[in-house]
């Protein structure tokens, strides 16, 4: 559509001068204060309209028929929302504009050749929530209450629509709507902090399971376990290689002749401590690790707000393990 300042501009005339008869012939201040807030509206709107702001010009236009009803506003309003592909509501604002405006207004014909055009560009959807009484959107724009008493007429495209119950999860739906479509939606609304294990999501009606992903302060532990069981493993080895070392030089101290008695024992005490370690250290490593392997199994099947702790002791003989799951 390409009717833009001219005929804006004409109706701009029309509500003038209609407004200053409509304040000559006020019975009543508030009356007419009224008629010239409607004024300012309509020209805000026919100026915001001259710059294509169409949005903002609907705004102020249907502002000015609130306070003001007149028909030649109902065209405008028409005009804006024909601009801005809203084809469900222009098709309604001409209809209307046709049962209000005189039978000489000169943009009846007009109006009548745009419904034709939009009657080809909208289709009816129908809408049913369980339960019903849902209050329904489309497109953000208030519908009314399920059950509806009739489908509802909407502009063709990718429509939203979105049920809302008290206490129930709000449901929303996408629908395309094609020319002269009569489409149907069902939308469920799944009741507020309901029991449906672990934990549910809505979408389109249908309910999915989310995973539970394990916990950051859990996820720190396991890297930490993983890392503790490499640096036992490192130390066991080393310590194991100076055990060899230290075997092997008590080995050759006694195929020496002469040795002293304190050498022997000092070889034997160094060879018996590295073995000792690199046996605590192999037995940790092995602990660790087993305990963090099965932390990493089962994490991800443990439920919310448990509570998991280890502790470790280790000592030149022993390891002791205590741990929470």
């Amino acid at each position: 559509m390409t009717k833009l300042s001219l005929q804006a501009r004409l109706l701009g005339c029309a509500f003038a001068a209609l407004l200053a008869a409509t304040t000559t012939d006020a019975a009543a201040d508030d009356t007419a204060a009224a008629a010239r807030e409607a004024g300012k509206h309509f020209d805000r709107g026919v100026a915001l309209y001259r710059e294509t702001d169409y949005l903002a010009a609907l705004v102020e236009f249907k502002r000015a028929y609130t306070l003001l009803p007149n028909s030649g506003v109902l065209y405008n309003i028409g005009e804006a929302e024909f601009q801005l592909q809203n084809y469900a509501s222009a098709l309604v604002t001409f209809t209307r504009y046709l049962a209000e405006a005189p039978p000489e207004s000169g943009h009846r014909s007009e109006v009548e050749n745009d419904i034709e055009v939009l009657q080809a560009r909208v289709g009816h959807l129908g809408i049913v929530t369980i339960p019903p009484g849902a209050e329904v959107s489309v497109d953000d724009q208030p519908a009314g209450k399920t059950p509806l008493n009739d489908r509802l007429l909407v502009s063709v495209g990718h429509r939203k629509v979105t049920a809302t119950y008290p206490g129930r999860t709000a449901a929303t739906r996408y629908v395309d709507v094609a020319a002269d479509d009569n489409a149907s939606v069902t939308l469920e609304l799944s009741a507020t902090g309901s029991a449906r294990g672990p934990s549910t999501a809505a979408f389109g009606g249908t309910e999915l399971a989310e995973s539970r992903a394990p916990s950051h302060s859990a996820a720190t532990l396991q890297t930490a376990g993983w890392i503790s069981t490499g640096l036992l493993g490192a130390g066991a080895t080393v310590a194991g290689v100076f055990a060899l070392e230290e075997s092997a030089e008590l080995k050759a101290a006694r195929a020496t002749f002469p040795v002293s008695a304190g050498t022997l024992q000092s070889e034997s005490d160094r060879t018996r401590t590295y073995s000792i370690l690199a046996d605590s250290l192999t037995a940790a490593a092995v602990a660790v690790g087993g305990v963090t392997l099965l932390w990493t199994l089962t994490s991800h099947g443990a439920g919310h707000g448990t509570e998991r702790a280890a502790r470790f002791r280790l000592a030149p003989t022993s390891l002791n393990f205590e741990g929470t799951f």
